[in-house]
């Protein structure tokens, strides 16, 4: 229910903030502003984008958590729609996004109302040490079965001549 009045509120909010900066420096400064954001802020959120993208990238190549890089880089993408959308209102919140102090405060809190009950990687059985997600167990081969009648080579007689690789 609270994404509907979300919904119904946003829009009003940004009527009632074009009505009031329109009034106070006029329609063309006002389209100037909010095209002007738009233009900063989608060059912000590819900047920071790719930092967040690097970031993803490292902390799976270092063995990391990459639990945070990934909420960076959502929040990132939120922003940028925020940015692109015509108002003050979505303006204002998609900037705030693009500040890393916000993103951290937000994740913070979005975090209170999070509860992680179990971390783990691949099939865990309990009392059972964690084996790596690709060792069930099973070891997958194809083979060739030779019949045992093959004619075997003759043993050699004599000594052998020298291989080169050593000195005699």
């Amino acid at each position: 229910m609270w994404l509907f009045w979300l919904f119904i509120a946003i829009p009003i909010i940004e009527i009632a903030l074009f009505i009031q900066v329109g009034g106070l420096i006029g329609l063309w400064p006002t389209l100037a502003l909010v095209l002007l954001s738009a233009v900063i802020g989608t060059a912000l959120m590819r900047s920071q984008g790719t930092k967040a993208w690097i970031e993803i990238q490292r902390s799976f190549n270092e063995l990391r958590d990459p639990t945070a890089p990934i909420a960076h880089g959502a929040m990132i993408l939120l922003a940028g729609a925020l940015l692109v959308t015509p108002g003050f209102f979505t303006d204002t919140l998609g900037i705030l996004l693009l500040i890393p102090g916000f993103r951290s405060w937000a994740m913070g809190q979005i975090g209170k109302r999070v509860q992680v009950t179990r971390v783990g990687m691949g099939p865990q059985r309990p009392h059972e040490p964690h084996r790596p997600p690709y060792d069930d167990g099973v070891i997958d081969a194809d083979y060739v079965v030779e019949p045992d009648d093959l004619p075997q080579a003759p043993p050699r007689s004599g000594p052998r001549p020298p291989s080169g690789w050593t000195q005699h």
